[in-house]
């Protein structure tokens, strides 16, 4: 039986990171297998390529080839063996955040984006994602409070508007596997939400 694969997406300070834990610990608790894994990252490769991704200047196409190449290694080492296991994949991020981020964020080409998308993907897309909808300014808030800010979290509030409007964008062209969650409530409310689409979901 093939896993499933579980994606967690939203701009920084949405809280993602925090129900993506709790959704793995639940389903464990349900025996099933869960791999929790994240992007950029998942494997040694991928994760020196997130490093260099956080700290180093560059332009906005050698971001998308660096994350690209990020998650093919990450496909080929972690997702695609899990799935085949018959796990649950938890992933922190996949390619709905480079068209949020290279593609409404830094305005990089989404023709090109989609053939990178195509050559490293192979058709592998998630069976479902959750988009944690919130603000910039209250995510702002939530980052400034919560950690030094790395090179993406240093930008202003109009490239997280961006990049929140191209995850708007990924949603309205794929409802039926995005599902929005109202990321500004409080966080019993956000959880309850998962859950209620969790429960739906066809296993």
């Amino acid at each position: 039986m093939r896993g499933r694969f579980i994606t967690f997406e939203g701009i920084d300070g949405a809280g993602k990171s925090t129900h993506i834990d709790a959704l793995a610990e639940h389903l464990r608790g349900t025996g099933r297998g869960v791999v929790l894994t994240r992007e950029p990252g998942g494997t040694a490769l991928a994760e020196q390529l997130r490093g260099l991704l956080l700290q180093s200047p560059m332009d906005p196409l050698t971001e998308a080839l660096l994350v690209f190449g990020a998650r093919r290694d990450h496909i080929g080492q972690v997702i695609a063996p899990a799935l085949a296991a018959g796990q649950v994949v938890l992933c922190d991020r996949f390619t709905d955040a480079t068209f949020a981020y290279q593609g409404g964020g830094r305005g990089f080409d989404a023709a090109v984006l989609a053939t990178l998308e195509g050559w490293v993907q192979e058709g592998l897309q998630p069976d479902l994602t959750f988009w944690f909808d919130l603000p910039a300014g209250v995510a702002a808030a939530r980052r400034a409070a919560a950690r030094a800010p790395d090179r993406f979290e240093q930008q202003d509030e109009a490239f997280f508007e961006r990049v929140r409007a191209g995850y708007e964008a990924r949603w309205r062209a794929a409802p039926r596997r995005i599902v929005r969650i109202d990321a500004d409530a409080p966080r019993e409310q956000v959880w309850r939400q998962v859950l209620d689409r969790m429960e739906q979901h066809p296993w």
